[in-house]
């Protein structure tokens, strides 16, 4: 669903293009977004299977050290799933809702690096 959601959504796609990966190509172009480590914890109610589920999301941009660019991809990738109301093809999502975002340049002094983390909240089926 994420995956699908980034790849419609305009703002996102006017930055990456089709430039989204479930791990950092070793050749890629810049910019892009890559699928982080995840973890959940169970979250029962009263009859309710459910969990709450970190995602994590990496933008990368490398401009010369610049951190805007990376800075205008988080706001996207934010601005496509914070309070996306989508489905799930198993289970069902309560919420999704930005966790916390914040870029930074990498070891190399010039690839900025975004990390754009979400919770969702799900029902289990």
């Amino acid at each position: 669903m994420i995956y699908d959601r980034l790849v419609a959504d305009a703002g996102v796609h006017a930055i990456v293009a089709d430039r989204i990966y479930d791990a950092r190509p070793v050749d890629g172009a810049f910019p892009c977004i890559t699928f982080g480590p995840s973890s959940f914890l169970p979250e029962d109610y009263e009859c309710i299977a459910g969990r709450v589920e970190t995602i994590q999301l990496d933008c990368w941009s490398e401009d010369q050290g610049r951190l805007n660019p990376c800075k205008d991809l988080v706001d996207a990738v934010k601005d496509a799933l914070h309070l996306f109301d989508g489905a799930l093809t198993i289970n069902a999502l309560v919420s999704l809702e930005l966790e916390q975002a914040r870029v930074f340049i990498d070891q190399d002094g010039i690839t900025a690096h975004g990390v754009v983390v979400f919770t969702a909240l799900i029902e289990e089926n």
